[in-house]
């Protein structure tokens, strides 16, 4: 397996701590009885040692296993993008197969931690269906491993084949099932976890063969992208809902924001195109999220033909004033999501066939969180 760029300088930076360490313990002069001070910081050091190695992969509910990255067997890249690489990998103990997501990590030692411990909250989500399954993760140098169910392919890369490769649109029947199978992970966050996603997208809605929908990339991977952006310039956000992007704003957001989020990725992947022109700059993010007017749905729109039910849906998600969008109690009982969710689709066969599709034509089945 290749090694991460940067960890020459990580391990610098390791050596350095355990000088400074040395340093300030003393190398000579005296010892230190079992009372002192000493060893709570060297408790604590190794802690941090053990934090980036180690971790708790949980299969699952009755397999939990202590695990390094020795234990998992690479067995290629699926997937590439600003933060990192995502790996198939098996866990060779278990025999389990999983996604093994990769993302370069500027958190200390303390925010690892932390973020360790939120994902055993995020690792409590395994019990709604339409939620990536998460198995474990760990911190080695300097990276972030993160394992999680293997999905087939991402939303974004199906829909832009489908219309960019086959010429074809997604039927509502099947945008009707994503949708539902959207806004009830992003509810069962909300209600059972306390959970905000804050990274609704089409790269972040998974599928598979079996005729499986599910969101992803909520919690601590997150956290981690999230810390990345904050030491770079990331540019535009563009799914971000007006509150979010508003420099004036001075008070928060909750889950509003990302039904916005979800208006903009449904509107994106029934028509083929982001509704918005491409921005140069954030300030022509701001001057058309924030000051135009929001995107809207028509029932004919680059030769698609959509229901008033779905449209009204739409548009519903993408109500500018968040105080008058929806949250998701309110989602749940709109036409739209009574009707496809009582609606029987053959999910697993159109699917399947535009999987198919994809790997004779040697399509990409995955990307990464962008900026």
């Amino acid at each position: 397996m290749a090694e991460p760029q940067g960890n020459s300088s990580n391990q610098m930076n390791q050596a350095e701590k355990r000088r400074q360490l040395k340093l300030s313990f003393g190398s000579s002069g005296g010892g230190y009885g079992s009372g002192s001070s000493y060893q709570p910081f060297v408790e604590k050091f190794r802690m941090c040692q053990s934090i980036q190695s180690t971790g708790k992969l949980q299969v699952s509910p009755t397999l939990v296993y202590d695990f390094t990255s020795d234990d998992l067997q690479d067995l290629g890249e699926i997937g590439r993008g600003a933060f990192g690489t995502v790996n198939k990998m098996v866990h060779r103990t278990s025999n389990t197969v999983m996604a093994v997501k990769r993302i370069r990590s500027t958190v200390d030692e303390k925010e690892q931690k932390q973020l360790l411990m939120d994902l055993e909250v995020v690792m409590k989500s395994n019990e709604c269906p339409c939620i990536v399954q998460f198995y474990g993760a760990l911190f080695k140098e300097g990276d972030c491993w993160i394992c999680m169910e293997l999905m087939d392919t991402s939303l974004d890369k199906f829909y832009k084949f489908i219309y960019e490769k086959l010429n074809q649109r997604i039927p509502e029947c099947i945008l009707g099932k994503i949708t539902v199978a959207t806004v009830t992970a992003l509810n069962y966050l909300k209600e059972k976890l306390a959970i905000i996603h804050r990274d609704v997208k089409p790269s972040n809605i998974l599928l598979d063969k079996r005729g499986n929908i599910k969101l992803c990339d909520f919690g601590i991977s997150g956290q981690l992208v999230d810390s990345i952006a904050r030491t770079r310039d990331a540019g535009c956000r563009p799914y971000m809902a007006p509150e979010r992007i508003d420099p004036h704003r001075a008070r928060g957001y909750d889950v509003r924001s990302d039904v916005w989020s979800l208006g903009i990725t449904l509107m994106e992947v029934a028509t083929g195109h982001f509704p918005y022109p491409k921005w140069n700059s954030v300030f022509d993010q701001l001057n058309q999220v924030v000051q135009g007017d929001p995107p809207r749905l028509s029932p004919n729109d680059n030769g698609n033909h959509f229901t008033m039910e779905f449209v009204n849906f739409v548009n519903t998600c993408l109500i500018k004033e968040e105080t008058q969008r929806p949250k998701y109690s309110k989602l749940l009982e709109h036409e739209f999501i009574v009707r496809s969710d009582q609606e029987s689709v053959d999910v697993a066969h159109y699917v399947s066939n535009i999987l198919d599709s994809m790997a004779n034509n040697g399509a990409t089945m995955f990307t990464m969180n962008q900026p």
